[in-house]
């Protein structure tokens, strides 16, 4: 059973997330704190008690704005303790995801927050406490990829993508009508897509052949404009990129 504290500066917030780690049966125990420095007091007793002790805390559920110290500053101080607990950032700003898995957050829940959604961090938090079993997961739909804007679940066609971005463990996927934060890594989508048409073509970039307007070179440098914007060809990969396209044509 999993010991959690939840921390937002926002009542009705912090009393709702309260409420559906509570209803969770992996939840052993749940308190509340309304700021960070509060949170850290919490913590530093649950430290002083031991991992087994009565007052230690497994995992954090943690704010990301907050007055005087927010999440990340929290996260970061939690980083040189001993015996951190596991961190989940729950949040109504997507822009800080990349931030928050360089400091090895388990999970970023974005709200409002869904009960399915805060099920899954749960669970991801179970299996690295080792308590509990690892659930199979059914086969990704191919032809779609999830991704999550303010507590809704939309799906993207892969063909709809035009390039992927690297940041971090994440990738941004970009389409015509917009783009989309996932936590997934650059190389797990060119593993995956490589049979649909994407190719590498620098550290930081997967794009879809069939999406390439215009292939320029320039002063021995080579660039691609994909989706009205122009990208960089590394040279190690600009001579495959060359080959790809002439046999498309």
């Amino acid at each position: 059973m999993l010991r959690a504290l939840a921390v937002d500066d926002e009542r009705p917030s912090l009393e709702e997330l309260l409420y559906l780690l509570h209803a969770d049966p992996r939840i052993g125990s749940v308190e509340g704190a309304g700021d960070a420095t509060e949170a850290l007091r919490r913590i530093t007793r649950a430290l002083e008690s031991g991992p087994q002790g009565p007052e230690a805390v497994d995992v954090v559920f943690l704010d990301v704005q907050m007055p005087g110290l927010d999440g990340l500053e929290m996260a970061r101080l939690l980083t040189g303790f001993a015996r951190p607990p596991l961190v989940v950032f729950v949040t109504a700003h997507e822009d800080f995801a990349v931030r928050a898995f360089d400091l090895e957050a388990v999970d970023y829940v974005l709200k409002p927050v869904r009960k399915e959604r805060l099920a899954e961090a749960v669970r991801r938090v179970a299996e690295l406490r080792g308590a509990a079993p690892r659930i199979p997961v059914h086969e990704p739909d191919p032809d779609h990829l999830p991704v999550e804007l303010g507590g809704v679940t939309r799906f993207v066609a892969v063909a709809d993508i035009t390039h992927v971005e690297a940041q971090g463990d994440y990738a941004r996927l970009h389409t015509d009508r917009g783009s989309h934060l996932v936590r997934i890594p650059l190389s797990t989508l060119e593993d995956r897509w490589r049979s649909r048409g994407f190719v590498r073509i620098h550290r930081r970039h997967l794009v879809a052949l069939r999406h390439i307007g215009e292939l320029r070179l320039d002063a021995g440098t080579v660039s691609v404009l994909v989706g009205g914007e122009e990208l960089q060809v590394s040279r190690r990969h600009a001579r495959e990129l060359r080959d790809l396209l002439m046999r498309r044509v």
